[in-house]
């Protein structure tokens, strides 16, 4: 049986540490309900820590063996993601190519955008409750998305860009949330699966999550959250802050 068309293999990277990133730790350690941004999430860039990171990257991109290297890259149009995309394609100095697709934008956190989660519980005593009931993955905040409805956007990428780059090495750089449902996706992993991976591991800015495809034609995760770019790298900093409000 010949193989459905499709990467070789799959890179799936977050964006380096943004502004947001920044606030959201800011206000968690004062306990404060909503964080201190002046922009929509869409448009908040890259901190000065972001910004060496998605250097740091590039740099390592450069140094990997010829048919190692990602040979495209798609990207979430969001700020922060885009410029992490395009910093790392200019310090490698490769001559790759960068699309944006909103389907790798961050979840839709609707009526919570902005908020902590001191500040949700305190606001949306209902929701919380709510929230607590249905559990992470299914739960939608008001006028946002679900994890389930993030995994639907995943499947329609996957499906269309496998047409789109057969047999190339593709890097997809977005946010956390989104990264972990595209292993709940490829994977196969249940509910439960996923959200003990979760509970145990925060994805790290620019962080480097790999597959490569088998012969059977299905994923093997090769490597999860990997950040030797960044260790070895004296001018970036590896940081893992969470810009995923909950209302838990």
């Amino acid at each position: 049986m010949a193989q459905e068309p499709g990467p070789s293999a799959l890179w799936l990277v977050r964006h380096g540490e943004s502004q947001g990133n920044v606030a959201d730790a800011r206000a968690h350690s004062s306990g404060a309900a909503r964080l201190e941004l002046d922009v929509r999430d869409p448009d908040v860039p890259l901190s000065p820590a972001g910004e060496q990171q998605a250097d740091a990257l590039g740099r390592w991109l450069a140094g990997l063996a010829a048919d190692q290297r990602p040979t495209t890259v798609l990207s979430s149009p969001f700020a922060r993601a885009a410029a992490t995309a395009e910093r790392a394609v200019a310090a490698s100095g490769l001559e790759l190519t960068i699309r944006y697709d909103e389907r790798l934008r961050e979840r839709d956190f609707g009526a919570f955008d902005g908020m902590t989660r001191e500040g949700i519980r305190a606001e949306y005593p209902d929701e919380a409750r709510r929230r607590d009931l249905l559990g992470k993955f299914y739960y939608r905040p008001p006028g946002g998305e679900s994890w389930a409805d993030v995994a639907l956007r995943v499947r329609s990428l996957l499906a269309t860009e496998a047409l789109r780059h057969d047999g190339e090495r593709l890097m997809c750089v977005s946010h956390q949330a989104v990264i972990m449902v595209v292993r709940y996706v490829v994977e196969e992993l249940t509910e439960t699966q996923l959200l003990e991976i979760d509970r145990s591991e925060q994805i790290a800015n620019t962080s480097v999550t790999r597959y490569e495809r088998r012969d059977d034609g299905r994923w093997q995760l090769v490597e999860f959250n990997g950040v030797a770019h960044l260790e070895s790298d004296e001018q970036a900093p590896v940081t893992e802050e969470n810009d995923v409000p909950s209302p838990a």
